[in-house]
């Protein structure tokens, strides 16, 4: 038994993939793709399975993308949706996150998605939530970003087949500050990737532990040849302490993406970016919104990810 796991072996919360069994990665990737399935005939059903339950969107970071398809998947379900919004909340006048979940609670809500900049502050709150109540960590810090490394994977899985160990993944760009990159590299070894590469610049790269069993190098257009996907990262500025990079115009030229450098990739290489994109830094025009990329098919599958989630944790 766990935080995340009880004694039946039933997920409680969804904290990080790390040490998540393979078996049930793989059926929250067959559930989400049987409702991506369903979705693409422009049928979007709403399913009944969260009558009754509400479901707040507990964020202390601003969040876009996983905020409203998170949204949108408890909507779909039929739960309530409670949007919580830090700037305007208690918080402002020194209420503890924890007292802000314990107040919410006892209100008569059940689930709990989180975003938090600090590292383990959703495990905190997991550990301190009462019998019945589930929390799915929306992004904490640098350490983890779960739901983002299971869409990744499905939108891997959409393009490449089920078989990871016949693939070669690239993961690009600042790897140090990235919560995604860790959830990615869990989601790919517990998959059985044959071949994870990871790069970037020395000061963007985190310790040897996050890279074990990965290929590291910094030289990317090397690091490109022969790849199936690649996995690019947005640089993030808000995390990094100054002088980590020499400038945007370096970084670009090292690191950024375009259809010149990727033609080093296999064939049918895809790209994959978890946004927000900065443009003309990390990747061209031409790359994100070229017929190699799945940037949307990523947003796309973000909303079946989580509505997989939130009816095995929750229906």
């Amino acid at each position: 038994m766990t935080l995340q796991i009880d004694s039946d072996g039933r997920l409680r919360h969804l904290l990080t993939l790390e040490g998540l069994p393979r078996e049930t990665i793989c059926r929250l990737l067959d559930r989400a793709g049987h409702i991506r399935d369903a979705a693409l005939g422009r049928t979007t059903q709403r399913r009944s399975s969260l009558v009754g339950t509400t479901v707040c969107t507990l964020f202390f970071e601003p969040s876009t993308r996983t905020r409203s398809s998170f949204q949108i998947a408890a909507q779909r379900l039929g739960a309530d949706v409670l949007n919580f919004d830090a700037s305007t909340s208690s918080t402002r006048k020194g209420e503890t996150a924890r007292d802000t979940l314990k107040n919410l609670e006892a209100m008569g809500v059940r689930g709990f998605v989180v975003r938090h900049a600090e590292d383990g502050a959703v495990e905190a709150l997991a550990a301190a939530a009462g019998e019945g109540t589930t929390l799915v960590n929306a992004g904490d810090g640098r350490s983890a970003h779960p739901t983002q490394g299971l869409l990744d994977a499905l939108t891997l899985r959409q393009a490449k087949g089920p078989d990871f160990s016949r693939l070669k993944v690239l993961i690009v760009g600042d790897v140090k500050h990235s919560r995604v990159a860790r959830s990615d590299l869990h989601a790919l070894r517990t998959l059985g990737t044959g071949e994870i590469r990871v790069c970037g610049p020395a000061s963007l790269l985190p310790d040897a532990d996050t890279l074990a069993g990965c290929e590291v190098g910094q030289d990317f257009d090397a690091m490109l040849e022969g790849v199936d996907a690649v996995m690019m990262l947005r640089l993030q500025r808000e995390r990094m302490e100054e002088g980590l990079i020499a400038s945007i115009d370096e970084y670009h030229n090292d690191y950024g993406l375009t259809a010149q450098r990727l033609t080093r990739a296999a064939k049918e290489a895809v790209v994959l970016h978890p946004g927000p994109i900065n443009r003309g830094v990390e990747i061209t025009d031409e790359v994100a919104d070229g017929p190699q990329s799945l940037v949307l098919r990523q947003v796309s599958n973000g909303v079946a990810i989580r509505m997989a989630v939130l009816e095995m944790l929750l229906g």
